[in-house]
């Protein structure tokens, strides 16, 4: 084979890969992104870290939510025939004690710390009806970059790594 046969092939094999690589998948446009918060977590959860605390935390999961969608041009607030995400913050854990906890054990301080992350469920549910399950967790295991983070700072990387995997599409995320 001569050298501008091979050179035809790998051009005509490159494009081949170029299509399939970048190729967008049929998303369907989301129109509402609801948060609620488990029942278990807001019986263990708020009574330990706050009620105010756990409310900003889910908030925060449906701006970061909604935010992602909408930098891939997913997101349509109240879009006719659009689907709904409705999550669930299953659970959460802070690098650092919260202002409940300070004031519930006067001996802690915000000097100290632990690993946290997060726990998000859910479902996509699409205008034909059709459901598709979420969700994710990511607990960070070395508690050498936890020092460094604010008070929520692992559990708002588990609502990224959530929220950036839902907006490019991987909505069938397995669940456990």
């Amino acid at each position: 084979m001569g050298v501008s046969a091979r050179v035809l092939m790998l051009v005509a094999g490159l494009n081949l890969m170029g299509t399939a690589a970048f190729a967008e998948p049929v998303d369907p446009v989301v129109s509402r992104v609801t948060v609620t918060v488990d029942p278990k977590f807001v019986s263990g959860g708020v009574k330990t870290y706050g009620t105010k605390e756990v409310g900003q935390l889910a908030d925060y999961l449906k701006k970061t939510v909604e935010r992602n969608l909408l930098a891939k041009d997913r997101f349509k607030a109240d879009a006719v025939g659009g689907a709904v995400l409705e999550l669930v913050l299953v659970d959460a854990k802070p690098n650092h004690p919260t202002f409940k906890q300070m004031s519930d054990r006067p001996g802690l301080s915000m000097q100290s710390f632990g690993i946290g992350g997060a726990e998000i469920r859910g479902e996509q549910i699409n205008a034909d009806g059709g459901r598709v399950k979420l969700g994710y967790s990511w607990y960070e295991s070395d508690i050498r970059w936890a020092q460094g983070q604010g008070t929520w700072g692992d559990a708002e990387q588990a609502i990224h790594g959530f929220a950036r995997r839902v907006a490019e599409g991987h909505a069938d995320i397995p669940t456990k």
